[in-house]
């Protein structure tokens, strides 16, 4: 390959995969951003969880009107 502005220049202005490489940026950032809400979400839910079961198994259930 010569390093010329004729033979390399073809080569760089070349749009082909332009639109591949921004769709998986894009699909990179939207999955990463789902990951982290949902890290977030996990790790709040569990104090939530427990004190939902504490009062759930502290209630009595009454079989007669």
């Amino acid at each position: 390959m010569i390093v010329t502005k004729k033979g390399i220049w073809p080569r760089l202005s070349r749009e082909d995969g332009a639109v591949t490489v921004d769709w998986v940026v894009l699909t990179a950032a939207i999955v990463a951003l789902g990951m982290i809400v949902g890290l977030v979400i996990w790790n709040n839910s569990g104090s939530l969880a427990q004190s939902v079961a504490s009062y759930l198994s502290s209630q009595e259930v009454q079989t007669a009107f």
